[in-house]
């Protein structure tokens, strides 16, 4: 299945979205910082940088329910998240053939 990608303000405005939705998980929250390394300062310093945002899409990525969650809530399709990780730096899909 090929993803289609966006243009990269659209990206960014995705991510940003997923990183409000992280935020708001109490959760999740400690979660990606203790994963990333990111404190709570950084996160708001550095919310826009994309090689940041790509994190957060990563992080999601990382377990179906968190991206029907984040998805879900904000009501967009599922594949969005990877097309907006894919147009941001370090989302190129791999291709090994």
């Amino acid at each position: 299945m090929e993803i289609n990608m966006m243009k990269q303000d659209a990206a960014e405005t995705v991510a940003l979205q997923a990183l409000a939705w992280l935020a708001a998980n109490e959760d999740l929250m400690p979660t990606f910082m203790g994963s990333t390394g990111a404190s709570a300062e950084d996160l708001r310093t550095q919310a826009g940088d994309p090689v940041i945002l790509g994190a957060v899409l990563d992080f999601i990525m990382m377990d179906d329910a968190w991206v029907t969650g984040f998805c879900d809530t904000v009501n967009i399709p599922y594949d969005r998240i990877m097309q907006a990780r894919q147009s941001l730096p370090g989302g190129a899909q791999m291709n090994w053939t």
